[in-house]
């Protein structure tokens, strides 16, 4: 029961959605294709529900190799390959409202775990990927919320000696991976509805950690994802 009402209320929301913003969408379509490369959306496919893979829809950020430049699918804060436009995308999240399409379609949900590019689902542990999406991927979600600055510790990690890459698989995807355990061990239209308000406060007080006061069992971050604990690896 719980999939089937979130569906409807994931495809009202989001017909909503398009209908309202696209006052917004078509300035930024006309923007993008008149600087940079000329480039609108990004594509890429994703890991999705029950592990099928899916072209997820962004507009597009970054240059087009950028996959085969520098840190490559790891984005540090102030990357070079981001275009002038498309910073301000990233650090608004407009870069993300084409996905109100892979909702429509099925593929994804407002609220669920990230889909992750195949490589990087890879680097997850069989548990975690055995649980990951039985539920529909999301615009936002519980990992999107406690990693909504993950560029500043990526690029604080690198100053300091370690490897993106490294960092990433040693410190970031375990805690990633005990986050999502946690949202599908917690599953409720509440659950949902509180990351959905934590997002929208989230984009006006990027620094707040309300969200470990709202969900009091959330597994506690370690100190080796902040800035402090990174000086001491």
């Amino acid at each position: 029961m719980y999939h089937i009402v979130k569906r409807f209320f994931d495809l009202f929301f989001s017909l909503l959605g398009l209908s309202v913003l696209i006052p917004v969408i078509i300035p930024i379509m006309i923007l993008l294709r008149m600087t940079a490369e000329g480039e609108v959306f990004f594509f890429q496919e994703r890991m999705g529900y029950l592990n099928r893979k899916f072209g997820i829809l962004k507009f597009a950020t970054m240059l087009k190799d950028s996959p085969n430049m520098g840190t490559k699918s790891i984005t540090v804060r102030n990357d070079p390959r981001i275009t002038t436009i498309g910073r301000f995308l990233r650090i608004s999240k407009l870069n993300e409202l084409p996905q109100i399409i892979n909702v429509i379609k099925g593929e994804m949900s407002l609220v669920g775990p990230r889909p992750l590019p195949v490589t990087s689902f890879d680097k997850y542990s069989p548990e975690v990927k055995e649980i990951l999406y039985r539920n529909r991927p999301g615009i936002t979600g519980i990992g999107s919320l406690v990693f909504r600055d993950e560029e500043k510790l990526v690029s604080a990690a690198k100053i300091h000696g370690l490897g993106p890459m490294e960092y990433y698989r040693n410190y970031i995807y375990p805690y990633k991976g005990a986050l999502e355990v946690w949202y599908n061990n917690h599953i409720s239209f509440y659950t949902d509805f509180m990351i959905l308000l934590l997002t929208f406060v989230s984009l006006i007080h990027k620094d707040s950690d309300l969200v470990f006061k709202i969900f009091k069992t959330l597994p506690p971050k370690p100190e080796s994802l902040t800035l402090t604990g990174i000086q001491k690896l």
